[in-house]
């Protein structure tokens, strides 16, 4: 017995250290939690937007916005910063080293654990840091010196990118203007290879699918959107320091494996950017000026907005955008043999019978041409290698060096475009009757808005309506259109761009007894559209169909076929005309031949206002009637 208890004692005298510094690391975890209550640091803008949170839509208070089981530690820290909070410093003492497929706490939340570190001074005696090696080698592949928004003109061909697309350029310390391409990008996307449009919206206004940042090559980023989709790009350098820099980056690698449950008009690749994007400062609170939608221009003006923040901006044409500006230098006999010698129409030798200058100039801009057509996919050319390879030969036996392209900027950088949500206050006549109208849309531009930093030619709304009120009759609802795309691409020799426009709501509608019901209304149709050299004038034709469904109606629908055309005039930078015609033949259920012509006229008085004159005249069951209205458009 004694030397049992001989033993007893050496073991308690040999785990007696290790046995106390269990009871430190239980104090000392006890006192963090303690300080980090005195010095109110749940509360803190630092730590609420390293958890994400955001007001409730519903009462009061703050809730966490990601998705992740795995990202809020504590059961209630989704909702409870300070209960997150006690839960991460706990964690924080967790002695689990680092694997490829685990990462200790204080790695997998590096950003949280500097922070803190930096309020809180961690006793490395009592809470051991811990080495992040794959962290470490993730920041030293990046190399980080600065950051850059980049803005990606709108795509109409892509449900994912009709707004246009926001990322980060992480700009590395050993880059310049001539190596940018090689840097990395952080971006924010739904997590999905859904091709059909209708099922990505339905989806993507509902949640349906999970967002996620990710990490590419940034010449990865600009192949996508300059060659393939031919979208210009921005580039907001922003003055940032190091410190700052890191503390973002710090934060994506801690989001790496977290996803937000994506939503088309709010929590979407803008929103979350700035989301990632305001950990920098304390005093950047830039997701707070969008709390119903985001959309990616409006975003870039925010950052822009904010004083000293963005350094410089520098455009990025698309390879489209750069051939339509060689071939609008170039005279009719040039753009012909660049035609010609592109598609393998005629010789490349025939391009060595031009004065120097030109020749150059035709052997320069079709190899642009082929180019353009291989990456986008278009081969009329059976072996468009060979042909590329001929015109290199070409060009290299010409002795002439040329100037660089002078590239046309836009007007105006999205930054600096009239805001995306719209009111107009009206009043108008039609027939014998006067009325008062207010129009709400909630997103974005039509075509009769100033186009200055959108993409000309691209209309998209999304919940538009319009409130009539007539004399002596109630106020109505006169339109109310959840969803209206159109777009005029320009259709030449070099493009075949096919135009496009898609409707569906619910508008008023003559039927049977003179009533005008509100109807059911889907409307579409495909066309093209050509532009003149000045880029002044975009005139289309349409062949369109269109579906009416009330019970008024006869036969409680109407279904017809037939076409429009116009041209949107630039008069000058602030006044622009559209003159139209449209004819529709319903020949199913209600039929009948509605005729529509009309004038549709905008003046802009500044960036968010302007004033509309239209004047139209209308067709509808035999019955004719002239229209006409003025309204005060104001853009917020």
């Amino acid at each position: 017995m004694t030397l049992i208890l001989k033993a007893l004692s050496l073991l308690v005298l040999l785990f007696s250290p290790l046995l106390a510094m269990g009871q430190i690391d239980d104090d000392y975890r006890a006192q963090l939690q303690a300080d980090s209550r005195r010095l109110h640091l749940a509360d803190q803008a630092e730590w609420r937007k390293l958890l994400h949170y955001a007001p409730k839509l519903l009462g009061s208070g703050y809730e966490g916005q990601i998705d992740s089981p795995a990202f809020y530690l504590a059961a209630q820290g989704k909702t409870d910063a300070q209960a997150e909070l006690d839960a991460t410093l706990a964690h924080f003492f967790d002695d689990t080293p680092e694997t490829n497929e685990v990462q200790n706490p204080q790695c997998a939340f590096i950003a949280r654990y500097s922070w803190l570190n930096s309020v809180l001074k961690f006793d490395p005696a009592r809470m051991t840091p811990r080495s992040c090696p794959r962290y470490a080698q993730w920041h030293e592949t990046l190399n980080p010196a600065g950051l850059t928004m980049v803005f990606a003109a709108a795509y109409l061909n892509s449900p994912s990118s009709m707004y246009g697309h926001t990322l980060l350029r992480v700009d590395a310390k050993d880059q310049d203007e001539q190596t940018r391409l090689l840097a990395y990008s952080v971006s924010f996307a739904a997590n999905t290879n859904e091709t059909n449009g209708l099922a990505f919206a339905l989806n993507g206004l509902f949640g349906g699918y999970p967002g996620t940042y990710s990490i590419l090559p940034y010449y990865a980023k600009v192949r996508e959107y300059s060659d393939f989709e031919n979208r210009d790009l921005w580039e907001y350098q922003l003055r940032l320091s190091q410190q700052e820099v890191d503390r973002v980056l710090m934060h994506a690698w801690e989001m790496g494996p977290q996803y937000f449950d994506y939503f088309f008009f709010d929590e979407n690749c803008a929103y979350h950017l700035l989301g990632l994007l305001q950990v920098a400062r304390p005093e950047f609170e830039f997701t707070q000026s969008f709390p119903l939608s985001a959309i990616p221009s409006d975003t870039v003006s925010v950052i822009s907005a904010y004083h000293g923040l963005v350094e410089r901006k520098v455009y990025r044409p698309s390879s489209a955008t750069l051939l339509h500006q060689r071939l609008l230098g170039m005279s009719s006999v040039q753009r012909a043999l660049v035609h010609d010698i592109s598609l393998g129409y005629s010789a490349v030798s025939e391009a060595a019978q031009l004065p120097t200058l030109d020749a150059a100039a035709v052997l320069e801009t079709s190899l642009d041409y082929v180019t353009y057509r291989a990456v986008t996919g278009n081969k009329d050319v059976a072996d468009s290698a060979a042909l590329t390879h001929q015109l290199q030969q070409a060009r290299s036996r010409i002795d002439y060096i040329s100037p660089p392209l002078q590239v046309r900027t836009p007007k105006a950088s999205p930054d600096q475009g009239h805001r995306s949500s719209r009111a107009m206050l009206g009043v108008g006549r039609r027939g014998n009757q006067n009325y008062q109208e207010l129009q709400l849309r909630g997103t974005y531009h039509d075509l009769m808005d100033d186009d200055a930093a959108y993409v000309r030619g691209a209309e998209i709304e999304f919940f538009s309506m319009a409130m009539r009120h007539y004399d002596k009759s109630p106020i109505r609802l006169e339109r109310f259109t959840p969803v209206s795309i159109l777009s005029l691409a320009p259709h030449d020799e070099f493009f075949h761009s096919t135009s496009w426009k898609v409707s569906a709501g619910w508008q008023r509608t003559r039927a049977v007894r003179g009533s005008e019901p509100l109807a059911l209304s889907i409307d579409g149709g495909m066309g093209a559209a050509w532009s003149d050299s000045a880029d002044c004038a975009l005139s289309y034709a349409f062949i369109e169909s269109s579906v009416r469904s009330n019970s008024a109606l006869r036969s409680g629908y109407a279904l017809g076929m037939g076409g429009s055309t116009g041209s949107y005039l630039d008069v000058n930078e602030r006044w622009r005309a559209h003159p139209y015609v449209k004819a529709i033949r319903y020949f199913s259920g209600q039929t009948d031949t509605a005729l529509s012509m009309g004038l549709e006229q905008r003046i802009t008085l500044g960036r968010d206002v302007a004033v509309r004159a239209d004047v139209m005249r209308i067709r509808e069951l035999q019955q004719t009637s002239n229209a006409g209205n003025l309204s005060l458009m104001v853009y917020f």
